[in-house]
């Protein structure tokens, strides 16, 4: 059931994203960076089991934040790249402070939801905390080394995205994984889980390789048709 879901969530994200570029361009990436990335801090909180192997669940629309950024990258250039990703911690701060200060209320007597809030805002403070100072350096490094590789090899955009995007994305892992949970999990487990973590973010961003190209294809804001 979870190999479905997760396909299925795969193919939505993806197509979602790429869909919010076609149409909104530029402005359409912004918001789904920030969105995508408030809400895959939100995900990360529950952990999953995928063929026997226990990751956590933000992983699909984390890669997305990525691949967004290398979308804004290649089609719109390096600062708008950087322009989205501190829009992108300042929306995770922004949440996490008005989640955490959601707490500070005293509960009606009727609430029903102010247990479930706590269990899970308390645990996305931490998370979201130590993701910031990881997504900056994650973020930063997938634009140098997308700028650098394309550089190199400016007519290899699948070499670039997976390249960039799969090494930000393990450096994030295996630090937010010991930032997050040690002392919740064993080293082993903490290792299990990063390590888990890498190779399915590695397999979306390379499934997630033709919504990238199908992305560039559609034309830029600034560059209208021409008349017949």
């Amino acid at each position: 059931m979870n190999v479905l879901l997760g396909t299925f969530s795969f193919l939505l994200t993806f197509g979602l994203m790429t869909f919010v570029e076609r149409f909104f361009k530029k402005e359409g990436l912004y918001v789904w960076i920030c969105v995508a990335t408030v809400a895959s801090n939100v995900l990360v909180c529950k952990s999953v089991d995928f063929f026997g192997l226990t990751t956590n669940l933000g992983n699909i629309m984390f890669i997305s934040v990525f691949s967004a950024s290398d979308i804004m990258n290649e089609k719109y250039g390096s600062d708008h790249s950087k322009k989205a990703a501190v829009l992108g911690v300042v929306s995770q701060i922004v949440f996490s402070l008005a989640c955490s200060f959601s707490l500070l209320y005293v509960p009606s007597s009727v609430d029903l939801n102010h247990t479930s809030m706590e269990n899970l805002f308390s645990m996305n403070l931490r998370v979201s905390f130590s993701s910031v100072a990881m997504y900056i350096a994650s973020s930063l490094l997938d634009i140098y080394l997308f700028c650098r590789i394309k550089q190199k090899y400016p007519n290899v955009l699948w070499l670039r995205n997976n390249v960039s995007t799969i090494i930000s994305s393990c450096l994030q892992n295996y630090i937010f994984a010991f930032l997050v949970f040690f002392g919740t999990y064993d080293v082993v487990t903490l290792l299990s889980i990063a390590s888990v973590a890498c190779v399915l973010e590695a397999l979306i961003s390379l499934a997630g390789t033709p919504f990238v190209y199908l992305a560039k294809k559609s034309p830029p804001a600034d560059k209208k048709p021409q008349s017949l």
